[in-house]
């Protein structure tokens, strides 16, 4: 298996990724973390698509994709600290005043889990943050101890998923997540 691991411009292999079954469904799209929570309420069923078709037009993509051959198999949220709604997170502290860039969701497709994809995905998105100039890259991912993740909740990565892509905790934080307390995590790009 060789993974490949490129920005996500390809609306229809995002869709793949986080896009719901239904068209008209008011799932997440990977936008709860990505705009402020006004605008994610108001935006329904298709909307919901077309926004994130809108940011996959533009540069830089939303994130990243994983394949394997021709087939997208994992996708990961990576945008400037900025651009999301962690820069005026309560829970989740902003440690510095460097343009730091987040990765908040690590996603693998049912069928191809158990193969080390996220960990490319890390790494595909440290290498898409690192060639968009990021000084550095920062995750929240849950402290669980080698404990099993709820699947639905595993989406943050873990701190062993981070520490073996290099990050290092730079802080604990106020949010908890499936149970597990969240860790901020940075990897210094410079």
């Amino acid at each position: 298996m060789a993974i490949e691991v490129r920005p996500a411009s390809e609306f229809s292999d995002v869709r793949t990724m986080v896009g719901p079954k239904r068209p008209d469904a008011n799932v997440c799209w990977c936008l709860s973390y990505r705009i402020p929570s006004k605008l994610n309420r108001s935006l329904v069923g298709p909307e919901r698509g077309e926004y994130v078709r809108e940011l996959c037009a533009h540069e830089p993509a939303p994130g990243v994709l994983a394949y394997d051959g021709d087939e997208v198999v994992g996708w990961a949220a990576v945008a400037p600290r900025s651009e999301t709604t962690f820069a005026k997170a309560r829970k989740i502290p902003i440690v510095d005043d460097q343009p730091a860039w987040s990765v908040w969701c690590v996603r693998v497709r049912p069928g191809h889990r158990k193969k080390g994809i996220s960990h490319h995905l890390v790494s595909g998105a440290v290498e898409f943050a690192r060639a968009h100039d990021a000084p550095v890259i920062e995750a929240y991912p849950v402290d669980n101890k080698d404990e099993k993740v709820d699947l639905t909740m595993a989406y943050v990565g873990t701190r062993g998923l981070f520490e073996k892509a290099g990050f290092r905790e730079v802080s604990p934080t106020d949010s908890v997540l499936a149970g597990f307390p969240r860790v901020l995590m940075r990897l210094d790009l410079s």
